[in-house]
């Protein structure tokens, strides 16, 4: 078997995941990048008690142990390697089907972070996927429940609940400089009526991750080398 020699593992460009909530790294699965690359994927952990999102994300830094990576982050894990970013210097940050700063929030979600309506979802969700879909991505993904199922799997409801708090409450105001943002037109989540300077992928939907990865595939490399030309 070749495994390459030194020089060529030394230009490998490591890329580490993160996905989204309460998602396991399975929505990756279908990710194929080439021998340039090496695909790292970062999983969610249980939250300490009253543990603020800053200190979490460090804890996050921790697993990357390779130098200057790109770091790719799908909704609400593209909240949480925008934040990594702050701390570990990064060859590039791409998000994916998430938002730059919370003013990219849809209006409803806008009102549930101003009324902290989050805080009484039950999490008993663990025994009611359903619930928690509709809850967090609306209606239109019940009907997806069977691709739900398989990728949203992290239950642990102490995760949840530091999830929807740091979720709703991320304070970002403004956009980081040089963030990579990749939207589907057809996300129910996020609408792009709300977005501004994404990568727009056709008929994408929240869910692109899985459904479009052929696209990741093939404008993924080229964005991350800076070759990009549009799809």
């Amino acid at each position: 078997m070749y495994i390459g020699t030194a020089m060529e593992k030394s230009n490998i460009i490591h890329i580490y995941m993160m996905p989204g909530m309460a998602a396991n790294t399975s929505i990756f699965d279908f990710i194929q990048m080439g021998n340039l690359f090496e695909i790292h994927r970062l999983s969610w952990f249980t939250p300490n008690k009253d543990e603020t999102l800053a200190s979490y994300v460090k804890r996050m830094c921790d697993k990357v142990t390779h130098p200057n990576p790109v770091l790719v982050g799908v909704s609400f894990g593209g909240i949480i390697v925008q934040e990594m970013a702050k701390i570990i210097p990064c060859r590039k940050v791409i998000i994916v089907s998430s938002v730059r700063t919370r003013k990219e929030f849809p209006i409803h979600m806008r009102i549930t972070r101003k009324t902290k309506a989050y805080r009484f979802f039950p999490t008993q969700w663990v025994d009611n996927l359903e619930d928690f879909v509709g809850f967090m991505f609306g209606p239109a993904a019940r009907k997806r429940m069977d691709l739900n199922k398989k990728y949203l799997s992290v239950r642990d409801p102490a995760y949840l609940d530091w999830a929807l708090e740091a979720f709703f409450n991320w304070d970002q105001e403004e956009p980081i400089p040089d963030v990579v943002h990749i939207h589907g037109t057809y996300d129910l989540v996020f609408p792009i009526f709300y977005l501004k300077d994404y990568i727009p992928v056709p008929k994408g939907t929240h869910v692109m991750i899985v459904l479009r990865a052929n696209w990741f595939n093939k404008n993924l490399p080229k964005i991350i080398l800076n070759d990009w030309k549009g799809s």
